[in-house]
């Protein structure tokens, strides 16, 4: 059912740092998402350790991209030059990862049930961003949360006239016992890009291991077990084509913002993306849905 704020059971508004958060404290899981970014930081099923991985350093300030969690990466995905021309065309921006993770979004909706919990946000990403890039949408994030996992969806209309190109990824960080004993299995003989040896094509075989900094985008939306000694986790996409697999490695750990320089030994990001080829292009009145389930096997 929707509920007006005070009514909630399980919902309430937080101040984490300086950020407006908005905590679920389910008799079943726990849940803590930002407004700003639309951003989940923690989820977890009653009695578990958090399903996300959250640097310890993270900084919670308005402005700044929460280390962790996942991230919202839109209208473009990674650094705008390695994006399809139809998509650079509108930024004007050099950052990475386009707005929407450091925007505030507004609260829609808050439903509970006795095992679920759904919150939506919405962002009109219109004329406020004009400098930094060319364009505007209706954006809604819909969170679930329930003991089985949590789902999180993305959607963006294009209320104009013109085609709206562009590319966008659910960052999700998770954690690992051992990025060494780590393994992602679902993507064996898909062709990937390789950002760390010239975004030269590729091929892969078998099972995907880590042993250093790996920066790979998969031509794959298929469902992903992520297997590490920690327990196991299975990352299931929704208008996909597209999954990127990153871990920063030893040296570039030591150089990356709110990040301990040992923390990439118990973290790998698996995000769910439409990028590069796998960009899209929405005419006036159209939608399109991104999304990933993250769930036991």
């Amino acid at each position: 059912m929707t509920l007006k704020p005070g009514h909630w059971s399980f919902t309430r508004w937080a101040t984490v740092g300086q950020l407006e958060a908005i905590e679920v404290h389910h008799p079943r899981f726990r849940a803590r998402l930002f407004l700003q970014g639309a951003q989940l930081t923690h989820f977890a099923p009653y009695d578990e350790v958090d399903w996300l991985w959250l640097s310890d350093t993270a900084r919670f300030q308005p402005g700044r991209a929460i280390r962790g969690g996942i991230p919202v990466c839109w209208p473009w995905f990674g650094v705008p030059d390695r994006n399809p021309p139809e998509v650079r065309r509108r930024i004007l921006s050099d950052a990475s990862h386009g707005f929407a993770r450091t925007a505030v979004w507004k609260l829609e909706d808050v439903r509970e049930t006795a095992g679920e919990v759904e919150i939506s946000l919405s962002l009109d990403a219109n004329t406020d961003f004009a400098d930094t890039w060319e364009g505007h949408a209706l954006l809604l994030m819909t969170f679930n949360f329930s003991a089985d996992g949590c789902q999180l969806a993305l959607s963006t209309t294009n209320p104009g006239s013109d085609p709206l190109a562009f590319s966008q990824a659910l960052h999700t960080y998770l954690p690992v016992a051992d990025i060494r004993q780590t393994r992602i299995e679902g993507l064996e003989n898909c062709g990937y890009v390789d950002a760390l040896q010239g975004w030269s094509y590729h091929t892969q075989q078998g099972a995907v291991r880590f042993d250093g900094e790996t920066d790979r985008i998969y031509e794959s939306g298929a469902p992903l077990i992520i297997q590490t000694p920690g327990g196991i986790r299975k990352l299931t996409a929704i208008g996909s084509d597209s999954t990127v697999v990153w871990n920063p490695g030893p040296e570039k750990a030591a150089r990356l913002s709110d990040f301990p320089d040992e923390a990439w030994q118990s973290m790998v990001c698996v995000e769910t993306a439409n990028a590069l080829s796998d960009y899209r292009v929405l005419n006036e009145g159209q939608s399109h849905t991104l999304g990933v389930m993250i769930g036991r096997v």
